[in-house]
């Protein structure tokens, strides 16, 4: 199913089954490959889930959604995340629950892919988002070529269209 034909939004429930590696799949963030599990609308907007995997020493830039809450449970690999004024060390087998409103970020720190499970309440805005900001899958095996850093600037104006709020980072001192 193409992105454009998922942009159809729809309240209906629908059973969900894909095997190993199945799903769409999109390139976000340069090198970061997010594949859909559950779809908002096989929800009815309830929930979507994602399978992410993040390459060694990547993740994401400090962010808040304002419209739905996020888990993650690490599949592999060890995560960082900063949630609030915390910072939390995520190994295989653990949750990490984020509230709506809750600054937030991760960043793989091993040394090969982790691979995360990543699902958001309501559903929706996320998988829009990732479609406007990310690049679809043609090879799941091998990410784009990177044109340069991610430009951050356009990703922080597409998530602010879909109530994630990705506050401008400070030059360090």
């Amino acid at each position: 199913m193409s992105i454009e034909e998922r942009n159809v939004e729809s309240t209906k429930k629908s059973n969900a089954h894909l095997g190993p590696e199945k799903g769409l799949s999109v390139w976000v963030f340069g090198g970061q490959l997010l594949t859909y599990k559950v779809r908002s609308e096989q929800t009815g907007g309830a929930y979507s889930l994602f399978e992410g995997l993040v390459p060694a020493h990547d993740g994401t830039p400090p962010h808040i959604h304002h419209r739905e809450d996020e888990c993650f449970y690490v599949l592999e690999g060890e995560f960082e995340f900063s949630v609030g004024d915390d910072t939390l060390l995520a190994e295989a087998g653990t949750l990490v629950y984020i509230p709506r409103g809750t600054l937030h970020a991760f960043r793989n720190v091993g040394e090969e892919p982790g691979r995360l499970l990543i699902s958001q309440t309501p559903g929706g805005l996320h998988e829009r988002f990732f479609e406007e900001a990310g690049e679809a899958a043609a090879d799941t095996r091998i990410p784009p070529v990177p044109k340069g850093s991610p430009d951050f600037e356009r990703i922080a104006a597409i998530a602010a269209k879909y109530g994630t709020e990705i506050p401008p980072v400070s030059p360090a001192a």
